[in-house]
């Protein structure tokens, strides 16, 4: 078969969801699936977005309702845990010069915006439905699904993220890895002055920081050693936010006020995940978080799942077959960039845990982002 025309898209977040839009542009029938049915629309507090995955949802034909939903800036403040500025770096546009370098938004917001241009797409999407067996064959692949219904499709594209069951399922065995370090996260108003991230090193924890997501909000964070989750009741998040935030000051002073529901704070680990190799098995293509993964600290997990999206997208529909030779030109165009981003996020983290005092971290910074310049 060298026109394949139905795909299977396993997962709606920010991948699955753009990789939707793009092949449903190009004319191919998609399916989506997603496990939860309230397709992770209320999930999270904020996202910080560099110029490169700003691109990609200009792409999408979403950037206009993004950038009206967030908040844009050019820069990053560093301070110290009393708050006072010591340094303010200009951020690289990775996205080119007519895109912002940075924007920060709710992250309930884009993923809403990207529901809705699914929606637009004429994609079938199917909520709270998983794929609980998947059965190969030379021209396609047979699914069975969580509610008893089967379908035959060209091709899967398995966007389930982090603990993707289609990896295992196909016989991939990476697994995420922590990377020691956590991060405490939530939501709150937006003090008077903040215009930027401003991220503070050292204090009662490893990072403490800030991005601003609208007019009125922020997204605020702190990160630290991982503990046992299991060891920390989610009613106590609050708490435990609050009583690391307290040693910030400057506006850390005016968010700390605002840490009082546990449940709108999240206590993640950072985790670190890049399937080698190649990124399919026969006709199940992975893309996003279910291929790679990296700690949040040069703020390129949702990006380099983005470009995944366009990439992929773009070889499906370029009139070649879709076979083993294109699929893994897919991922030998996407593993150097990938490989420098996840490697670079893990090692600015493991600097902080070896108390490596005199680290090139804005060497290490600048280099990735220049790179990230380059179209993927």
């Amino acid at each position: 078969m060298t026109d394949p025309r139905s795909v299977l898209v396993v997962g709606g977040g920010a991948s699955g969801n753009a990789v939707t839009i793009l092949l449903r542009r190009a004319g191919l029938a998609v399916d989506l699936i997603e496990a939860r049915p309230d397709w992770n629309a209320t999930t999270g507090s904020g996202i910080t977005l560099q110029g490169n995955a700003l691109r990609v949802l200009r792409e999408l034909g979403v950037w206009e309702q993004v950038g009206a939903s967030g908040c844009a800036f050019g820069s990053l403040g560093v301070i110290a845990p009393d708050g006072t500025l010591l340094h303010v770096a200009e951020d690289i546009q990775t996205g080119g010069d007519d895109l912002p370098a940075t924007l920060g938004m709710q992250r309930p917001r884009l993923q809403q915006i990207l529901i809705d241009a699914v929606r637009a797409s004429g994609a079938t999407v199917r909520l709270g439905t998983t794929a609980d067996i998947l059965d190969q064959d030379a021209d396609g692949v047979s699914v069975r699904f969580s509610d008893g219904t089967t379908g035959r499709y060209d091709l899967v594209i398995a966007a389930d993220g982090l603990g993707s069951a289609t990896r295992a399922a196909i016989g991939i065995t990476a697994k995420p890895e922590p990377t020691g370090m956590a991060i405490w996260r939530t939501p709150a108003p937006r003090p008077a002055g903040v215009t930027r991230t401003d991220l503070a090193y050292g204090g009662p924890a490893y990072i403490a920081g800030y991005c601003p997501t609208s007019e009125n909000t922020i997204y605020a964070y702190v990160v630290e050693g991982c503990r046992d989750r299991a060891s920390i009741d989610p009613a106590s998040y609050a708490d435990e936010m609050r009583r690391l935030t307290q040693g910030y000051g400057g506006a850390w002073t005016e968010i700390t006020r605002h840490i009082t529901d546990p449940a709108k704070v999240n206590y993640t680990w950072f985790d670190r995940l890049l399937v080698e190799g190649s990124w399919h098995r026969g006709r199940v293509v992975l893309i996003g978080d279910a291929a790679h993964c990296c700690p949040p600290t040069l703020a390129q997990g949702a990006a380099m799942s983005l470009e995944d999206a366009t990439v992929l997208a773009e070889l499906l529909t370029s009139g070649r077959a879709w076979d083993d030779e294109l699929f893994q030109a897919y991922y030998e165009r996407r593993i150097p960039r990938v490989r420098t981003v996840v490697e670079a996020s893990v090692q600015l983290g493991q600097w902080q845990l070896d108390g490596v005092r005199d680290a090139d971290v804005p060497g290490l910074f600048g280099r990735t982002m220049t790179m990230l310049k380059e179209r993927p």
